[in-house]
């Protein structure tokens, strides 16, 4: 599983997050995006890596800005994962 956070500058609100949200969900096979107007980036988990420009090109299409682009390994946390 692949953990991707992205910046994302120009949401305003919950309706603002959900857009972006619709939008990755649409381009990418991914299992989970949330993202968080006050903090300014989305996370993405996903079984498979995704592109930094096919992102990018995504959220300029709906209408925001991609300021920073991070990804790596994904570990599921919790109670059941301390016994790993």
């Amino acid at each position: 599983m692949v953990k991707i956070t992205v910046g994302v500058e120009g949401m305003q609100c919950g309706m603002c997050e959900a857009h972006v949200n619709d939008a990755v969900r649409k381009a990418f096979p991914v299992k989970k995006v949330t993202s968080s107007h006050t903090k300014n980036q989305t996370v993405i988990l996903s079984e498979q890596p995704v592109g930094e420009q096919a992102l990018r090109d995504v959220i300029r299409q709906a209408g925001y800005e991609m300021t920073s682009f991070t990804s790596g390994p994904y570990e599921k946390k919790g109670l059941f994962g301390l016994f790993h």
